[in-house]
């Protein structure tokens, strides 16, 4: 269990639920919170996100690009799942996150809105399909620099629009301001392992923008990715009616101070394997700027309600 365990990739796990839970807390804002929808939609991402980290650990293992790879182990680089043990847990993850999506679609849009269910179950698909298709096949995009791109839509945009769409039914242009600040988050994680493991990748013909801007520029990179997120956010608390109040509105950007703790850090870094600590904790950073936006919009009243 604990090689399946280690395969899974705990660590990663808090950064996918962070949209999911952002959207949680925008339908609560408007009014139109569903614990069912709510529940649903976080266990879905975490399929996903398993299923991403089965198939970037047996892609990156059939390519040889883990044999000399920095930080955490993998399972099958390292002998502990074998190949074909990892084929068939990544049929099984697709398996699960299939009906992990016909649930929620379920849920959420039968029987009113069966229209919607159509297009959602191909969204659904896609995002089974970029999961594996990041280091996995002939032409991964995650080998071509493209990873940062599909991150940014698919734990960003989709995650946040898509998730509050489930609650609302309805698109709102606004919303993809805190959208952005989560895809932004998530390409932060993502450049940190990038640039951690920049070297091994260049010897692998594996393309990422961080081999493509050189250590000193993937920094100020760094430094972007991880400013944006307040600008857009601060943005929409502006522009939204806030339960909280306009001064609590704002209790979010109490996080500067902890991520310019660790931009200060990240840019003294000088060999690439210090990156690795960092990984968590922007990934931390992300998920209690998820949870704090959220008091932003609302206050308390959203974890009153999920203790009820």
């Amino acid at each position: 269990m604990k090689k399946w365990i280690l395969a899974a990739r705990l660590r990663t796990l808090p950064l996918s639920l962070s949209g999911l839970l952002l959207a949680g807390f925008i339908a609560k804002s408007e009014g139109i919170f569903r614990n069912d929808i709510f529940f649903l939609s976080l266990l879905t991402t975490l399929a996903f996100q398993i299923l991403s980290n089965f198939a970037n650990d047996y892609g990156d293992a059939v390519k040889g690009t883990d044999a000399n790879r920095i930080g955490e182990q993998r399972a099958v680089a390292s002998g502990l799942i074998t190949k074909g043990q990892m084929k068939t847990a990544i049929a099984i993850m697709v398996i699960i996150s299939i009906i992990c999506v016909c649930a929620l679609l379920y849920v959420s849009f039968y029987p009113d809105n069966l229209n919607y269910i159509y297009i959602f179950f191909g969204l659904g698909v896609a995002s089974i399909l970029a999961a594996m298709a990041y280091t996995m096949g002939k032409k991964p995009y995650g080998y071509i620099g493209l990873g940062d791109v599909f991150v940014f839509l698919f734990f960003g945009i989709l995650a946040v629009t898509g998730g509050e769409f489930l609650y609302s039914k309805s698109f709102q242009w606004e919303i993809l301001l805190p959208a952005a600040s989560m895809g932004f988050w998530s390409v932060a994680v993502l450049n940190l392992n990038n640039m951690r493991d920049v070297e091994n990748d260049i010897k692998n013909n594996k393309i990422t923008v961080a081999s493509r801007l050189g250590f000193q520029r993937s920094k100020y990179y760094q430094m972007t990715l991880m400013t944006l997120p307040f600008v857009f956010s601060a943005l929409y608390v502006t522009m939204s009616p806030l339960k909280s109040g306009k001064i609590s509105g704002f209790v979010f950007l109490v996080l500067i101070f902890f991520a310019n703790a660790i931009r200060r850090q990240i840019f003294a870094v000088k060999n690439p394997k210090d990156f690795d600590p960092f990984l968590k904790q922007v990934a931390m950073l992300a998920l209690f700027f998820a949870v704090l936006l959220g008091y932003s919009l609302i206050g308390f009243e959203f974890i009153d309600t999920l203790i009820r």
